[in-house]
């Protein structure tokens, strides 16, 4: 039943909500049609596929792809090692960039002005990759599972954001904290921490991100393939089927699927377990972001 009390918005406002709501309808399927293109042709008729039949809805149903990803050998291992690196080197990542932040939030801490400096130089030039594999080498580092977590635990790009969230929260509850005979430990764990739920899940998901679908690093770093990451192996399933089809050794049954239908199919075991988390803290990013973009 109509209200008769109602006031009406304006037919300005109308209109204009209207056409803001058939950009946003035609921005969703733009940004959607990548995806369901990607999910339909990974489990379409390999014919249809190649004929070039699909486009929006599968074509028939094959599962090939998927089957010849997930029988390679060393394809759960890898999968494994992925969880691993990405949960560990994210929760590394989370720990040294807040400690580290933490301090330089603080005013009277009166070296923050150089170690920040310090840091923002790291921003711009690096060892390079020779040395940085020489230094690895030396340390012991190299074909182990800690050159895939160690080396991007600290990046200064992420420790400046986290400090400009640690500045805006007030100063106050820290000294409150002190009065009560807290320690700079129990303020950072007991206080700074929960109220930067925020920056902590934004950082964390992009270090996630970036370490689930590294492969360099393992490209150069890693001798075993009982060590590689997901990404690793799926490019040498790619690799192999398309490159030198008569000769694939050990991936002999790669014949099933096409090179197309196992690049699509790659794409979707390798995003799969981070399109299902992002919704989860995806509202904690405009925050985040907005806040560490403003204050310097």
């Amino acid at each position: 039943m109509k209200n008769p009390n109602r006031i009406r918005d304006p037919i300005e406002d109308q209109v204009f909500l209207a056409i803001v709501y058939i950009i946003l309808a035609i921005t969703v399927l733009i940004m959607l049609y990548p995806f369901a293109y990607v999910l339909s042709v990974s489990i379409s008729d390999p014919a249809e596929v190649m004929a070039g039949k699909v486009s929006f809805y599968p074509r028939g149903f094959d599962k090939g792809a998927y089957q010849t990803m997930i029988n390679h050998p060393v394809f759960y291992t890898a999968y494994r090692n992925t969880i691993l690196y990405t949960a560990v080197g994210t929760l590394l990542t989370l720990f040294f960039t807040s400690i580290t932040a933490y301090p330089l939030s603080k005013d009277k801490f009166q070296m923050r002005s150089y170690i920040a400096q310090i840091y923002i130089v790291t921003m711009f030039f690096s060892g390079g990759m020779i040395p940085t594999y020489l230094a690895f080498k030396s340390m012991n580092l190299i074909n182990t599972f800690w050159v895939m977590v160690l080396p991007g635990a600290l990046s200064a790009w992420n420790v400046i954001l986290m400090r400009s969230f640690f500045r805006n929260i007030p100063e106050a509850l820290s000294e409150s904290a002190q009065i009560d005979g807290a320690s700079n430990l129990q303020i950072y764990a007991r206080i700074y921490l929960p109220l930067s739920k925020p920056i902590l899940a934004t950082i964390g998901l992009f270090t996630a991100v970036g370490i689930w679908n590294g492969y360099f690093s393992a490209l150069l770093y890693l001798n075993d393939n009982t060590k590689y990451p997901l990404q690793m192996i799926l490019r040498s399933i790619l690799i192999t089927a398309s490159v030198d089809p008569s000769d694939k050794g050990a991936y002999a049954d790669l014949t099933h699927s096409p090179t197309e239908s196992l690049k699509m199919a790659s794409i979707v075991i390798s995003t799969l377990p981070i399109m299902c988390i992002y919704p989860f803290i995806q509202k904690y990013f405009v925050k985040s972001l907005m806040v560490g973009s403003i204050k310097g």
